[in-house]
């Protein structure tokens, strides 16, 4: 039996319990259908075959949500936080016990390669063990004397808290975004995106077997524009994190304005990696592909620009095109597979149509530019060269396996095509002039920037970017400053002369 064979016997019994139960509604500890009845069936990218049915919410099950989040905020709030750490770090060792069965179910649902998902769920685990040890001093303030008061500072949660998450590494990004909000002392109602709502359950039905009280973490399934705003119009509901496209976090932030929602945009990018000739070239090339063919190109901090020097553009591009060449695609399953299925045929077919503008606008297919004749929502890995930064292509978000490389002569024209987009997340620099580095670093526009790597995360770092690429911070103290309220108190220290009136 192939190891591909081993995970497809491994995953049945996940598909036959997902098929008997489906994925319905959990709200304050008790699973719970539609209001209305309605639901909606979740397909696989693999084969299109049938993986369960789910509940499609509408604005009565979101209030039913708010409703439980908001009873059960006063008693998770005052919940002693070693206690509250003790109750993260058991989810975080649930997430570990059943790893495996996560990356399976992810890898179904949404096609991602089990290479990448198959580390996702620990990632997971560490998101929920880092916001866990930092849970006891999140309220932790200062001290800021002034010459008549002793004042202090504080922080409190927020309150009930939305959190929209996206179909692309869905469990990992819940773990990211919840983690802290439960940490900080804040309850949750949880939309997970519809394309991929299996491990979200998982994830839900891991926190309540390691003790977290019902109504603490809800979880509402459905479509965005029933569910999702339901949700950032809820006046229970104090703070939106969400992780999607720009167009959609500009909706939630108009949605969300009646009730001064507070909102934490993670969205969309165009990212640059930069190749300047004094470059180490083979390992930027190594962290060039990566950073856009790895997790099938569906994730917001690719390097989807690939602005190289035109000294080194020839050599460059043709040891690009044979690597690209040579990148397995395949079966999610299958251990040797680097790139799998797209999530579903709308976004299949968005990708698709990228091809044809390349070539109305003159740029080259080097590599791929098509969809192999087989079932599921497969594309070849896709390079476009003779490009410009002015065509769609090098301007818009394509979010699957497709690098656009365009040359540069000098590290001002490299600076322009860099920021001449809408987005601002992530940029790559590659270079061993470190006053170059220091230049180049200081002028990208964008919210973080790595320098001769591809992206490796650091927990206490800030996550996030400018312009259209999102709103906020993610990560150690970042976050909770969003999920938590500043409080000052000041003591008078004596007494002081206060001002007198009407007297």
């Amino acid at each position: 039996m192939t190891e591909l064979q081993q995970n497809l016997h491994k995953l049945q019994p996940i598909l036959d319990r997902l098929r008997a139960r489906g994925v319905p509604n959990r709200i304050a500890g008790q699973d719970v259908p539609a209001q209305s009845g309605a639901s909606f069936d979740n397909h696989s990218p693999v084969d299109e075959s049938f993986i369960c049915t789910v509940a499609r919410s509408g604005e009565a099950d979101i209030d039913a949500a708010a409703q439980a989040a908001r009873a059960a905020f006063p008693g998770w709030r005052d919940f002693p936080a070693a206690e509250r750490k003790k109750v993260l770090h058991r989810i975080a060792d649930g997430i570990v016990a059943r790893a495996e069965e996560i990356a399976l179910a992810e890898c179904w649902d949404t096609g991602q390669a089990l290479r990448f998902m198959s580390k996702a769920a620990l990632r997971g685990a560490e998101n929920f063990r880092f916001f866990a040890d930092r849970a006891p001093a999140a309220r932790d303030g200062q001290h800021l004397p002034s010459p008549t008061l002793m004042n202090i500072t504080t922080r409190v949660p927020i309150g009930p808290v939305g959190v929209i998450t996206p179909w692309n590494t869905p469990f990992m990004l819940s773990t990211w975004k919840i983690a802290p909000a439960l940490a900080a002392g804040c309850t949750v109602v949880h939309k997970p995106a519809e394309f991929s709502p299996v491990t979200a359950r998982i994830l839900m039905d891991i926190a309540e077997e390691a003790g977290l009280p019902p109504g603490v973490w809800n979880l509402v399934n459905g479509f965005g524009e029933e569910a999702g705003r339901a949700l950032t119009e809820h006046p229970d509901i104090k703070a939106i994190a969400f992780v999607g496209e720009s167009k959609t976090g500009s909706m939630i932030m108009k949605q969300g304005a009646d009730t001064l929602k507070r909102v934490h945009f993670e969205l969309g990018g165009k990212n640059p990696v930069i190749v300047f000739d004094d470059a180490d070239l083979d390992r930027a090339l190594d962290a060039a592909i990566f950073m856009i063919y790895s997790l099938n190109g569906e994730r917001c901090t690719s390097s989807s620009r690939l602005l190289v020097q035109d000294t080194i553009a020839e050599a460059f591009t043709a040891k690009l095109v044979a690597r690209v060449n040579a990148i397995k695609l395949g079966h999610p399953l299958d251990p040797s597979t680097e790139v799998g299925p797209l999530i579903h045929k709308v976004h299949f077919d968005k990708v698709c149509s990228y091809f044809d503008v390349a070539r109305t606008e003159g740029a080259t297919i080097a590599a791929g530019g098509h969809a192999p004749d087989q079932p599921g929502h497969y594309v070849r890995p896709t390079l476009f060269t003779n490009a410009h930064a002015r065509m769609r292509i090098a301007q818009e978000e394509i979010f699957g396996p497709v690098l656009t490389a365009i040359p540069f002569a000098t590290e001002d024209e490299a600076l322009q095509i860099a920021n001449d987009v809408a987005y601002g997340l992530t940029a790559y620099v590659w270079t061993n002039d470190l006053p170059r580095a220091l230049r180049v670093t200081q002028a990208l526009e964008a919210g973080m920037i790595w320098v001769n790597s591809e992206n490796v995360r650091h927990l206490p770092t800030p996550f996030g970017g400018v312009k259209a690429s999102g709103i906020g911070r993610d990560g150690g103290d970042w976050s909770f400053e969003f999920y938590m309220e500043q409080k000052h108190v000041g003591f008078a220290l004596g007494a002081h002369k206060i001002p007198q009136l009407g007297v």
